[in-house]
């Protein structure tokens, strides 16, 4: 069974993310979106309400799944018995990052192989930093998102 990880934050999980994910579910037999805790990053949404808006989003794709992790990728990534890394990558700025933990990655665990997708043109823009930003300062983001994931940021910053 080919089994694809998608790491991150997902702080929110946006338009972006779902595409990516939806256009991954076609290819693998398997796809884990893992949720990272990322304490170092200090993310405006709870691990938990994290995960809970991904599996709402996500409920309709078959063969995804939704975790929550906190540690190393490479050790959840052999939890779930998985040896290819998703990532998505909107802008070249992107790729350099991205090799270098491709490359981390490889060095840890020479079996893992990462896949990078690129985004739909509409959703090239979009990235969970901006949306967090245009929540925060009152603004729409019902195009970029997900309706319960707007509602959530709405409730969350004008609480």
């Amino acid at each position: 069974m080919n089994i694809a990880v998608y790491p991150g934050t997902f702080d929110p999980i946006t338009n972006g993310h779902y595409d990516l994910i939806e256009r991954a579910s076609r290819l693998f037999d398997k796809v884990v979106v893992a949720i990272s805790a990322s304490p170092g990053k200090g993310p405006v949404l709870e691990l938990d309400t994290r995960i809970a808006l991904a599996r709402e989003v996500l409920a309709g794709l078959d063969g995804v799944e939704v975790i929550g992790f906190d540690g190393l990728l490479t050790d959840m990534m052999a939890e779930q018995q998985a040896r290819i890394i998703l990532r998505g990558l909107r802008a070249v700025s992107d790729f350099e990052y991205e090799l270098q933990l491709a490359n981390m990655y490889r060095a840890q665990v020479p079996e893992l192989e990462s896949v990078f997708l690129t985004p739909a043109v509409e959703n090239s823009y979009i990235s969970s930093t901006i949306v967090r930003e245009i929540a925060k300062l009152g603004g729409d983001v019902t195009k970029l998102v997900h309706p319960r994931v707007a509602e959530t940021l709405s409730s969350h910053y004008n609480a």
